[in-house]
């Protein structure tokens, strides 16, 4: 039954991200294709949008499983943790992208442009950090800040999906949604810098 269960769940997390991305970006209009909108409390909330939500909190689900099953039947591979690595950025950050160009990400339009480009540029310069250190047999261990900004940006990209339901109900002026992406650029630009200094005798190939 394990068979290598942790790394096929990635795999179905990859699979799954193309298809909240093929959910999101498909050109329904074009091919003469009705979006049902749903109007709630007077709060927007497209089809698509819906069912993108659902497959990607199932998916975001599958990131934890994974690397617990890992763990818990010792099938801790490197082939694991690259694919994992991937199927995270995949996942949330072509999501992200999507949601700022689409203007959802926050009510201030330079909002949508910052948080993908401090997130993306962080999640490039954490990965070279790592790759340069597994080309030196090194393994970067993960850190609380690097935690709270991935817990954070899935919570606050899934209640994009949503419109920022149901916070958007309780009071206009609640939106949950954008305090956790702007808490999840603070933490990227925060665990960024602790992976830099803590790994800067790696970058540099300073021998401790």
């Amino acid at each position: 039954m394990k068979n290598n269960l942790p790394n096929k769940l990635t795999v179905l997390r990859i699979i799954l991200t193309f298809v909240v991305i093929g959910l999101l970006v498909f050109p329904y209009a074009e091919v003469g294709i009705a979006v049902t909108t749903y109007d709630i409390g007077g709060v927007s909330l497209k089809l698509n949008y819906a069912i993108a939500g659902l497959i990607y909190i199932l998916a975001s689900l599958t990131d934890f499983v994974d690397g617990y099953l890992a763990r818990r039947w010792n099938m801790v591979t490197d082939l694991g943790k690259m694919l994992d690595a991937i199927a995270d950025k995949i996942l949330v950050n072509s999501v992200l992208i999507i949601l700022a160009v689409n203007g959802m990400l926050s009510v201030i339009p330079s909002v949508n442009v910052l948080i993908p480009v401090i997130i993306v540029l962080r999640d490039i310069v954490v990965n070279a950090i790592k790759m340069q250190a597994a080309a030196s047999g090194k393994v970067v261990a993960a850190i609380g800040s690097g935690k709270l900004k991935t817990a954070s940006l899935m919570i606050g990209t899934t209640l994009a999906l949503y419109s920022n339901l149901p916070f958007e109900l309780i009071g206009k002026g609640l939106k949950v949604s954008d305090f956790l992406l702007c808490f999840a650029a603070v933490m990227s630009l925060i665990s960024g810098i602790q992976y830099w200094y803590m790994n800067k005798h790696i970058i540099f190939g300073i021998k401790k």
